[in-house]
């Protein structure tokens, strides 16, 4: 299978609490057990493209998305392309709501997800640094304001 084959079928497979990262070349290859890892042959751009094409007509699942905090910080001048990379993410984001983080944040995020859930890691050819996309998977039929209604409801019983 290739990396857009495997991406579909862990997507069928994944609910809230798993995250599909798509990385870029230079990302390490982590060791949590629940943490896979498959090569894309492409740049970053078009596989987030193609990955939040299939988040987005999933019923199932919504994404939330995490950059690094750093990549506002990188000029021009060290990595070339990446304001028009960034600037393309952003679009790509557009409706996802990107929370921003420290980069170690987010890997701490990932790492305390994999210990009970399942994580995919797309990892591009792209060369730019801090461009990395994280995407949290959550329920996609079940809000979060019904599920605090429920808790609170849950909590008036007891």
């Amino acid at each position: 299978m290739n990396w857009l084959q495997i991406a579909e079928n862990r997507l069928a497979l994944f609910g809230h609490r798993n995250w599909i990262v798509i990385a870029d070349a230079a990302y390490p290859a982590q060791s949590a057990a629940g943490i896979e890892i498959v090569a894309a042959d492409t740049d970053l751009l078009n596989v987030l493209s193609l990955v939040l094409a299939r988040v987005d007509a999933a019923p199932h699942v919504i994404a939330a998305a995490y950059m690094d905090r750093e990549l506002a910080l990188v000029p021009e001048v060290d990595a070339p392309g990446v304001t028009s990379c960034a600037a393309a993410i952003s679009q790509q984001l557009g409706g996802h709501g990107i929370r921003e983080l420290p980069h170690e944040e987010i890997i701490a995020k990932l790492d305390e997800a994999a210990r009970m859930f399942r994580v995919l890691i797309i990892k591009t050819q792209s060369t730019i640094p801090y461009t990395s996309v994280f995407l949290e998977l959550g329920c996609g039929y079940w809000a979060p304001q019904a599920e605090a209604r429920l808790r609170a409801r849950m909590a008036q019983m007891v």
